[in-house]
């Protein structure tokens, strides 16, 4: 099935390849694989797409960013609950933005307290058919659950079928970043 149009615009194979020849890029994205290997979480999303930064990319800076070490912890638990529990629930996803900069960040209007700006999450797309009430409907729940709720689970949705998860804390978000416009509401 084709991918859906807003991972269609997210950056793909010629700018990651284009992107790794690049300085210290190659080094940098063999370190945080083997720190994913380490904790078990390698392959749970593919690393170019884990690297994503923003749709916006094209006009606020470059489309992959290997996030500083220290944070690199903070998304193993995002990982797994993404493989533990997204996924069985919603299919198969493919991350279109994970960690941003301050300066990427701000300019891609993100959240001024954004869960990317310390690797805590990503923001993901349904690779397979499932309409928004669908995807409402099994995430809610999940977000509702004693699971969500341990996990510290982070739900926001944007739009089409574009949604936001992380284990920073648990809330929920709609498209306009408050708490009241989610669907789960």
């Amino acid at each position: 099935m084709a991918t859906p149009a807003l991972a269609q615009s997210a950056p793909g194979a010629a700018e990651y390849r284009a992107w790794m020849g690049k300085g210290p890029n190659r080094v940098r994205v063999r370190a945080f694989e083997a720190f994913l290997r380490r904790f078990g979480v390698a392959g749970v999303l593919p690393t170019q797409q884990i690297l994503r930064t923003a749709s916006a990319w094209r006009t606020c800076g470059t489309p992959f960013e290997v996030p500083p070490p220290g944070t690199w912890g903070r998304i193993v638990p995002s990982l797994r609950f993404i493989r533990d529990q997204v996924r069985p629930r919603v299919g198969p996803v493919e991350a279109v933005s994970g960690y941003r900069n301050p300066r990427l960040n701000h300019c891609a209007a993100g959240a001024p307290q954004s869960a990317h700006l310390g690797f805590w999450g990503v923001d993901l797309v349904p690779t397979t058919r499932i309409t928004r009430r669908q995807l409402f409907s099994r995430l809610c729940a999940l977000h509702a659950s004693a699971t969500g709720r341990s996990a510290g689970f982070g739900l926001g949705f944007y739009t089409g079928t574009r949604f936001h998860v992380d284990t920073k804390s648990w809330r929920l978000w709609g498209s306009n970043n408050r708490s009241g416009t989610s669907p789960c509401r």
